[in-house]
């Protein structure tokens, strides 16, 4: 006689502008995993949100120019936004806030202009990564003036890294936390890995069989061009910035996928690889990460190990 394992339990709701979900492999750790997940949720929106005013990245982003001293959530969040940028070579960073602001996404993108007449400015170069001042033992930080750090891409998926280690750790159990397009997985996984389907909207999967991913540990992320969205002074724009230019990347990739060790390093590589458009496949190849790009007219190429288009397991990082 066999027993058979409960099915994992779920839990989606609202979070970050986007959806989180949340999957147990033990029904009865739910509560206690969620409870985890909303307490991560609740401290990075404090902490990172560049659209709440009573932020500690709001506060940050008045005193450019000038000495502050940072709290060690906030630290810990900036430390990881420069290592993304280092690990991409400035593709990917965080003082990129004011050109977000100049191309119209200067608020939550639910209440972002969907078609603004109003003429996008003159675009600016992000002043760079690399004239960030900080000491990680005081905490003390010194932003070039003027400047404003957006760290939302990299501290949604340092919140998943956190709160799938954290809830494994307080349950026993398997975790995957999936908040938009950044997964990460802690914990025993069930039998055959957590199934990951792929599309260009997290919220809006393709209806039938498609392409899908086994994840048993580690982190899966997907950055795009097609989900958020806005259009002013007749042009289409989107979220993901070229740091150099302050212009939205080119659409020369629709999706790109990429597992990793952690969320927050597939997450860096990925949107790196939207930045950089033709040359992504160069930094690809040189991470030797699992990566999966499809160009806008559903061309796809993998590269690093990447499966075939079916329920097969991530290779690398995310085994």
């Amino acid at each position: 006689m066999t027993t058979r394992a409960p099915a994992p339990a779920r839990s989606v709701f609202p979070a970050l502008g986007t959806t989180a979900t949340l999957l147990v492999t033990d029904p009865r750790a739910l509560p206690d995993a969620e409870a985890v997940l909303r307490a991560e949720l609740t401290a990075v929106d404090v902490t990172c949100s560049r659209f709440r005013p009573d932020s500690e990245l709001s506060r940050v982003n008045l005193t450019a120019g000038a000495p502050t001293t940072v709290g060690e959530r906030f630290a810990g969040a900036l430390q990881d936004a420069l290592r993304a940028a280092r690990l991409t070579d400035g593709a990917v960073d965080p003082t990129v806030g004011n050109a977000l602001i100049d191309l119209g996404y200067d608020r939550t993108f639910a209440s972002v202009r969907p078609d603004d007449a109003r003429p996008v400015p003159v675009p600016r170069a992000a002043p760079g990564w690399r004239r960030i001042v900080f000491d990680p033992r005081t905490r003390v930080l010194r932003l070039p003036p003027r400047t404003r750090l957006d760290l939302g891409a990299t501290a949604k998926a340092r919140t998943a890294d956190r709160a799938a280690r954290l809830a494994a750790m307080v349950t026993g159990c398997g975790v995957l936390v999936g908040l938009g397009g950044d997964l990460a997985a802690a914990g025993p996984a069930p039998r055959g890995g957590w199934r990951v389907a792929l599309a260009d909207d997290h919220a809006r999967p393709a209806p039938g069989p498609g392409p899908a991913v086994a994840v048993t540990a580690g982190g899966l992320a997907t950055s795009g061009v097609r989900v958020r969205t806005w259009r002013r002074a007749g042009r289409t724009l989107h979220h993901i910035v070229v740091p150099a230019t302050g212009e939205p990347a080119p659409p020369v990739w629709r999706t790109v996928t990429v597992a990793a060790a952690t969320c927050l390093d597939a997450n860096a590589v990925s949107t790196a690889a939207v930045v950089l458009g033709d040359r992504a496949v160069g930094l690809l190849r040189s991470t030797a990460l699992p990566a999966r790009l499809v160009r806008p007219d559903g061309g796809v190429v993998r590269l690093g190990g990447w499966p075939p288009d079916s329920d097969a397991p991530a290779p690398g990082g995310s085994r």
